[in-house]
């Protein structure tokens, strides 16, 4: 953003001020929008929790001794709290539907490749995705046509023909059981992907592509990374060249099969999270209960929405999956009224 310094929530990069707009934000310029401001994020957008050893840990406006998610955990708190309209996310792992889950709002990772990443600082190339979130369906799809220079259409909202991925959803906690039980009643199971390979294949993608990114950093001054993110770069520079090659290969196959297991379906409906925001002290514990289900759909590189689910207490968001960003912003808007009538 021109006249904002892009620290990325590291401390590596120079605190210049950005001479220069990224295109997506020069587009959003054009079309008269107003940046308020930036936020805080987890280190290098490297992490599910926003709990940033430079700047602070981003609290969850619901219960501050608890995470907002990540790594977009400010833009999340940013709309949470009504400090703005909506916010721009990332999305490598999860980092814009871990956050929206966490903090009760609607979050939206469009289509690999849908928007532009120029401009943005680089996480893994082959999976780093923009998205908008917002308070509701309706605000989040005006933002991406506004991101995506596209118009601004009124969402069709025909019942959709959605299915759960059989033998995926597992292991949540209590909170999140309670709501995924209500929301999935009498949803049919669809054979989808195996959820392992995809996690599997996204992840050894992002250690290596990250590593490439913040390996001779990291060797020249591995004190200026947390350790949580040092320990992911190192972890990256190990893969060996060979599994990274194997998994960037099978990435168009993997994408096919998804689209194959959807052509008689219109959405995937499963958990964002399987846990409720945790405790800032969690650590890593919550890593895999808060990816878990986020991380395959970078693999597949699919439009994912994230909205909240009906029910008490912290809140719970559930992913909607689609074919193509419209149809997955149109079963979740229809989603979202379904579930208005419903008491927590």
């Amino acid at each position: 953003v021109k006249g904002m310094a892009t620290t990325a929530g590291g401390v590596i990069l120079p605190p210049d001020p950005a001479a220069s707009d990224a295109p997506m934000i020069a587009t959003l310029r054009r079309q008269g929008c107003v940046m308020v401001g930036k936020t805080n994020l987890h280190e290098f957008a490297y992490g599910v929790t926003s709990v940033n050893p430079h700047y602070g840990a981003v609290l969850n406006p619901h219960d501050p001794t608890r995470v907002a998610g990540g790594s977009s955990g400010g833009s999340a708190v940013a709309v949470a709290a009504g400090m703005c309209d909506w916010a721009i996310g990332t999305d490598t792992g999860g980092s814009i539907r871990i956050p929206a889950s966490l903090c009760g709002v609607v979050g939206f990772k469009p289509k690999l490749g849908t928007i532009t990443t120029e401009g943005v600082f680089p996480l893994s190339k082959s999976l780093d995705t923009v998205g908008p979130m917002a308070s509701d369906v309706a605000s989040v799809a005006r933002a991406f046509g506004q991101m995506s220079a596209g118009s601004d259409q009124a969402l069709e909202t025909p019942r959709p023909r959605l299915a759960v991925p059989k033998g995926w959803v597992r292991d949540l906690d209590e909170t999140t059981e309670w709501a995924w039980r209500r929301v999935s009643a009498g949803l049919p199971e669809v054979d989808f992907v195996e959820h392992s390979v995809l996690f599997t294949t996204g992840l050894t993608i992002l250690l290596v592509e990250a590593a490439a990114v913040h390996g001779r950093w990291a060797a020249e001054h591995p004190e200026s990374y947390g350790p949580d993110v040092l320990a992911h770069i190192r972890r990256g520079m190990e893969v060996p060249a060979a599994e990274y090659e194997r998994a960037i290969s099978s990435l168009s196959e993997l994408r096919a099969a998804a689209q194959r297991s959807m052509e008689d379906i219109d959405a995937l409906l499963l958990p964002a999270t399987a846990i409720v925001a945790p405790p800032v002290a969690a650590g890593n514990e919550a890593r895999e209960p808060l990816a878990r289900f986020t991380r395959p759909f970078n693999t597949t590189g699919q439009p994912v929405v994230a909205i909240p689910a009906p029910t008490a207490g912290l809140p719970v968001g559930m992913q909607v999956v689609g074919r193509t960003n419209e149809g997955a912003l149109a079963a979740a808007a229809w989603l979202e009224a379904e579930w208005r009538g419903l008491t927590a």
